[in-house]
């Protein structure tokens, strides 16, 4: 029976690929209106500026690689059962050859409802090239729009993320400032006794979380760190 390794990823991986951060001081809503852009009423009010940003997002994504982060998380399935409960909205999990993969705040390359974003009849894979546009139809007739949780919505597969991580037989931490919330709380639902890793380049706000190894780097450079200290806990 291999471990199971869950790891809980967020907007750090992803940067170091050249994806913008959102919280950051260069972030994303340090630039847009996250108001505007990331909720239902704004999408109501201006649907256009809204699908253009978005957009905007998911033609990036074919700009983007994934970077050795990523392509480690994918190497340790050969050596564990791994989980990747993941903040981001991109793709680079799955590119870099990880299998197991969950979303929490959705996918930039799938589309749904506008009307019932967790229909799953509507929700579909939608090409990264083809621009969402006004008067695209879901399949109950309604607007297409992206496949993302916005401000004020619902994180519908937060009890699964907690399962994982519950189920933990090793825990690692990467890249997320851990603000965000529901998900930040994941954190505190990972066994007392396991191992419990924690990479960032920088003091985390409000401290540690008990329990928990800070690996002070970037994703990048912090995964080979990760393997050195998962490959003395089998010694």
């Amino acid at each position: 029976m291999q471990k199971k390794l869950v790891v809980f990823t967020g907007a750090g991986i992803s940067a170091e690929s050249g994806i913008p951060t959102f919280r950051d001081a260069n972030g994303m809503w340090g630039k847009y209106d996250a108001m505007k852009l990331a909720n239902v009423e704004g999408f109501e009010e201006d649907p256009q500026a809204v699908l253009d940003f978005y957009n905007a997002r998911r033609k990036n994504l074919l700009e983007v690689q994934p970077n050795h982060a990523h392509l480690v998380l994918a190497e340790l399935e050969k050596q564990y059962d791994v989980t990747i409960v993941t903040q981001n909205v991109d793709n680079l999990h799955e590119r870099a050859g990880s299998n197991k993969v969950l979303h929490l705040h959705g996918e930039l390359s799938k589309v749904t409802s506008s009307r019932n974003r967790l229909d799953s009849n509507c929700i579909k894979d939608y090409p990264l090239d083809v621009p969402i546009r006004l008067g695209d139809k879901a399949a109950d007739g309604s607007q297409l729009r992206p496949y993302i949780v916005w401000f004020g919505e619902y994180v519908d597969n937060m009890d699964e993320a907690t399962r994982f991580v519950k189920q933990a037989d090793i825990f690692v931490v990467i890249g997320t400032s851990l603000v965000v919330y529901p998900a930040a709380g994941l954190v505190n639902y990972a066994k007392r006794e396991i191992p419990k890793f924690l990479i960032d380049p920088n003091d985390i706000k409000g401290g540690l979380p008990m329990g928990y190894q800070h690996i002070k780097a970037t994703a990048v450079e912090g995964v080979d760190e990760l393997v050195k200290r998962l490959d003395e806990l089998e010694k």
